[in-house]
Parts: structure tokens; C-alpha cells; sequence
């Protein structure tokens, strides 16, 4: 027997997991023995960080988490990844991320991406719940926290966005993104000092940043330093003449005059073939430039551009608000309310104001909120969210909140009412008893909101059909209102809204009060005392004194809420008749009725 045949075969060397779990210093040692031959080896990286966590090196650690994501965006695999996403071919980055997840699912930066890709696609909650997997995985990855704050914000979190973005700064103070973003959710849960100190350092950084200048105009005019506003909203222009939405900004401050020079510049950056994200917002701003000189086939030459442009961008179908209002009549009988009568949180605090948007609920807010019991905060999102959450729990449309709350559990419509009590406390400034949520659109969940607060408030503010739904037309939203883009489309929407509100007036006679703009404006005193009345408070003088409240408001109307009543904005449709057939025809009656109480 020759010696090669007596000698026992070498052990196989032992899985790097293994040798971690049973010596994590020689596993250490080895790890950083192959990283140092081959630093794009992002898996040996993230290893490393891993065994380093256990041993609770975490700044060792966190180094080594870092290495292996710089080392996978040099990867090719990942490269080609980024470059589908740039090139918006979104179904093949999907695709190959999808792949690289299968094969390493720990890759932090791939996971990065995925949840970028889930926030491409609106799906926020697939971002946030990928981004914190990712956090879990690389609790020191700056960038994913950022991206996590994005996402939380998105979903309208903006208590948790500001939370996270806090630990992000604390990391890296100066990084301008995230500290536009943080005044950003500032001013959305009302610390306005604040973002404004934020605003104000980050435009002396960046002079000739036009979108700073312009997020820091919007805040000036939310606390109403007007003149301040317009002096942002010109820097920005100055540095980026062609920037629509700061065009579109100025006009919408409703009390600038745009000059020869001004229009010039407008048509110009038109012509100059701009975006259709710019070309919306100039369309707008120069319907409205005309409309101040009587050049009404102008205006709404520019009206109807833009609108288009924002419609086709949408896709708005008004067959889904008709078939709600529908379901919600079926639904919410006089039985079912008496089955469900009192199941809600009993807290009387909230007070609803709500309608479309250009019917005066931000005059009724101001109205309000100059009492001494009632704090004014601004539209909140959270009915709407809530609701649509319950119709997708149920397996329904996220419309279908009839349905969800049909086959609601009793103790359900409790939960839910504390839920919006607790989500709207970050809202609230002031030890005030009451406090306004004056989001328009929650006239299509009056009813959700009765189930589930009972002694809330509801107000509904109405403004006569013409007036209100060309005023809609002639306004550009920042998001949402889908249906304000089609002349059919606002008729249509409206007519659903006054057939859902004589419902419940109907099924529970005196639960909303109603506001008629017209008559408000008529004999405003004793409006105001009929809405304190309802709300249980005495008058005060103050509520008459409006106009001097120096709150903050972010609606479209902030500037002419802070001045007197007036009829400026009555009868505005009348020189646009001539185009107005489609409104006209989808209203039908309601010009003449829409005062009426139902039979």
C-alpha cells in the first residue's frame, strides 16, 4: 500500500454561514480576506455585515452594508436594470429585478429599486413595505430611508414621513432633497414656521434652483405673506422662464394682473414647445390672464387647452361616482341607519365641511374658524383613504364603501371613528373643542362619516351649478379632482352630488346643514348664526370679522377668503355661455332647483 492510499482526504471547506454561526471572528476574517481580493463581491459584503451585526459592531457593520451596495450598482445585471427604468420600460425592469430578488433576495439595492418601481406605479404601500425590508436588512441605508419617507408622504402619513426624514437629517443634515421634503411635510401637518426657516436657508444655497423658489412661494402664500409669495414665485421665473406650474401659481394667488410682457412670455415658452406638464399649467394661467381682459374667446380657447390636456391625462370615468351614489341609496335605507344608529365613536369634535371644490367651503371654514371653540386645519385625506381601505378589505372596488360597511362588524364603526380622531391629532394646534376637516369630496362618504362619528358635524356647502362647476373648469388642481377637467364631466359629477345629498336628506332629515353660497353672500349674518345655531355655539362677532383671521390657508381661494364678503365671483360663466352647452345639458334642471329641498 503506497503512502497517497494510507492518507486520510481532506475535509471540503466548511459554508461560510456555517463557519459564521460556529466562529463568527474567523468567518469575520475570511470575509474580509475576499472582499480585499475582489471588492465588487456584493454578496461577501453583505455577509460581512451580517456577521458583524450579531457581534454588535454595527458601525463595522454598516460600512460592509454599504460596500455591497456600491458593489451591486456596478454590477452589469443591475446597470441594465437602472437603464430600463430611466428608459420607462418598466415591464422589463420589473422583470429582471423579479429575477435578481428569486436568485438574492437579501440584495438591499435591488430591493431599493423594486420599491422605486412599486412607487412608478402608485403602489406605495408595496414601496413602503419593500423600503423597510430594506432597512431591515441595512439599517444604516440613508437613501432607503429617504425613499421610505417619500412613500409614507405619498400615502398622505405626513406625521410618520417627518418622524423618519428627522433620523435621515440627523445622518446627513444638509442633503437639499431631504430637506425640501421634510418643509414639504411640515407645512402638510402645519409646522409652517418651520418650513419656512427650512425654505428660506435652502433657496440662499440654491439662488437659481426655480422649483425651490417656487415650493417656497406656495408656502408664503399658505401663511399669507402675499407680496413675498409673488417676489418667490418671479425668482423662480427668473431662473426658468418656461416653467408652467409657477405661471399657473401666480394666476391662481387670483389678485395678479398679468401685463403685455407677462402673456408675451407665456405664448413664447407655448410656442417654444414645452412640456405637456408646462403647456397644462401655461393654457391655465393664460386663461386666466385673458379672462381679466374680457378676451373671452381667448380665455377659453386657453381653458379648454389645458383641460384637455389634463383629461386626457387622467382618464377620469363618470360612471364610477354614479355608480356609488347608486349603491350608496340601496345600501343606506332608513332601516339600515336605524340598525346602525349610535355604533360609532360618540366624540363630537370633527365638523365636516364638504361639497365640490369652488363652493365656498373655504369661506365657511374661515367663517368658523375665527370662533373661539373651532380650530381651522385644512382638507385632510383620511375619510377617503379610510374608506377605500375598508372596500378593498372586503374584496370590493375601492369605491365600494357602501358595500364594505353593509357587512360591517358592529364594533367596526367604533374602531374607525377613533382611527380618524387619532390619524387628524396631528393636525390640531389649539386646545379648541372642534376642529374642521373641509375636504369637498367627502360628500360622497357623508355616510361613512355618520356611521362612524354620529355627533360629528356635517356642513354641506353648495354654490349655484353654473358658477361653481365653470369655476372648477377654470381651475387647475395640484392633484385629484379628476372629474374638473370636462365641462360633462363637473355637470355630471355635480348632479351626482346634490342626488346623493337629497338622500340624505331624505334618510336623515336635519343631519347636514346646508350653506347656499348665494344667500351667504346675501345676508351673511344670518347664515353665520344658522350654522352656529346647528353646531350647538353661540355667535361671536369675530366670525363676522373673518377676513382679519391670519391662519394659514392652502386652498385656491387663501386670498380671497382674506378679504370681505363680495359677489366677485358671481355670475363669472355668464360671458362664456356660447361654450358652455355641455354643462348646461348634463345639469339639466339643477340651475333652477338646486336650492330645493327634496320632496
Amino acid at each position: 500500500m503506497n503512502n497517497s492510499e494510507g492518507m486520510q482526504a481532506a475535509a471540503p471547506p466548511m459554508p461560510i454561514a456555517e463557519l459564521a454561526r460556529r466562529d463568527p471572528l474567523a468567518a469575520i476574517a475570511h470575509l474580509r480576506s475576499v472582499t480585499a481580493r475582489n471588492p465588487a463581491n456584493a454578496g461577501a459584503h453583505r455577509m460581512l455585515g451580517r456577521v458583524l451585526r450579531t457581534l454588535g459592531r454595527d458601525e463595522e457593520a454598516a460600512a460592509a452594508e454599504m460596500s455591497a451596495i456600491r458593489a451591486t450598482t456596478r454590477d452589469p445585471e443591475m446597470i441594465a436594470i437602472a437603464q430600463a427604468m430611466m428608459d420607462s420600460d418598466l415591464a422589463q425592469a420589473e422583470a429582471g429585478l423579479r429575477a435578481r430578488l428569486s436568485a438574492q433576495p437579501l440584495d438591499v439595492a435591488a430591493i431599493r429599486m423594486m420599491a422605486e418601481l412599486a412607487g412608478r406605479l402608485g403602489r406605495y404601500k408595496d414601496a413602503e413595505n419593500l423600503l423597510r425590508r430594506a432597512i431591515e436588512l441595512a439599517p444604516s441605508f440613508t437613501a432607503a430611508q429617504a425613499n421610505l419617507a417619500m412613500a409614507l408622504y405619498k400615502q398622505n402619513r405626513y406625521g410618520e414621513a417627518s418622524a423618519v426624514l428627522e433620523q435621515v437629517l440627523a445622518r446627513d443634515p444638509v442633503n437639499p432633497g431631504n430637506r425640501n421634503l421634510l418643509a414639504a411635510t411640515l407645512g402638510r401637518i402645519g409646522d409652517y414656521d418651520e418650513a419656512l426657516a427650512i425654505y428660506g436657508e435652502l433657496v440662499e444655497t440654491f439662488p437659481d434652483h426655480a422649483k425651490l423658489w417656487m415650493s417656497y412661494g406656495h408656502m408664503l402664500k399658505t401663511v399669507g405673506q402675499l407680496e413675498q409669495s409673488i417676489a418667490a414665485y418671479r425668482r423662480a421665473l427668473a431662473a426658468e422662464p418656461h416653467l408652467g406650474e409657477v405661471w399657473w401659481s401666480l394666476a391662481n394667488l387670483k389678485t395678479i394682473t398679468f401685463d403685455d410682457a407677462d402673456i408675451a412670455a407665456m405664448e413664447a415658452a407655448l410656442a417654444a414647445g414645452v412640456s405637456s406638464d408646462d403647456a397644462l399649467h401655461l393654457h391655465f394661467a393664460l386663461g386666466k390672464a385673458y379672462a381679466d381682459r374680457s378676451e373671452v374667446a381667448d380665455s377659453f380657447r386657453h381653458y379648454d387647452a389645458g383641460n384637455a390636456l389634463r383629461s386626457e391625462e387622467l382618464g377620469y370615468e363618470p360612471e364610477v361616482i354614479t355608480q356609488q351614489v347608486d349603491r350608496m341609496i340601496e345600501v343606506l335605507t332608513p332601516e339600515f341607519l336605524a340598525q346602525k344608529q349610535g355604533l360609532g365613536d360618540q366624540t363630537p369634535d370633527p365638523i365636516f365641511i364638504l361639497g365640490l371644490p369652488r363652493a365656498g367651503s373655504t369661506l365657511l371654514e374661515q367663517i368658523l374658524s375665527s370662533h373661539s371653540q373651532i380650530e381651522g386645519t385644512m382638507e385632510l385625506p383620511d375619510i377617503p383613504a379610510m374608506a377605500m381601505r375598508e372596500a378593498k378589505a372586503a374584496g370590493n372596488d375601492l369605491r365600494d364603501w357602501p358595500d364594505a360597511v353593509a357587512d360591517m362588524p358592529a364594533e367596526r364603526f367604533a374602531e374607525l371613528g377613533a382611527e380618524f380622531l387619532e390619524r387628524t391629532r396631528v393636525q390640531r394646534k389649539t386646545a379648541k373643542p372642534f376642529y374642521i376637516d373641509k375636504l369637498p369630496n367627502n360628500w360622497s362618504y357623508a355616510g361613512f362619516i355618520h356611521l362612524i362619528l354620529p355627533n360629528a358635524k356635517i356642513i354641506d356647502a353648495r354654490r349655484h351649478p353654473m358658477d361653481c362647476c365653470f369655476s372648477n373648469f377654470r381651475q387647475h388642481f395640484a392633484k385629484g379632482q379628476a372629474f374638473s377637467y370636462s365641462l360633462d364631466h363637473i355637470g355630471r359629477y355635480y348632479a351626482d352630488y346634490v342626488r346623493a345629498m337629497d338622500h340624505y336628506d331624505r334618510v336623515l332629515p336635519g343631519r347636514v346643514h346646508r350653506v347656499i353660497h348665494e344667500q351667504l353672500l346675501d345676508d351673511p349674518e344670518a347664515e353665520v348664526r344658522a350654522m352656529l345655531g346647528y353646531l350647538g355655539l353661540p355667535f361671536e362677532d369675530s366670525c363676522m370679522e373673518f377676513h382679519r383671521n391670519a391662519r394659514a390657508v392652502r386652498t385656491a381661494s387663501s386670498e380671497q377668503v382674506r378679504r370681505p364678503i363680495n359677489r366677485d365671483g358671481v355670475g363669472q360663466w355668464e360671458p362664456y355661455r356660447a361654450w358652455l352647452g355641455p354643462l348646461e345639458e348634463a345639469l339639466g334642471d339643477l340651475p333652477q332647483t338646486y336650492r330645493r329641498l327634496p320632496d
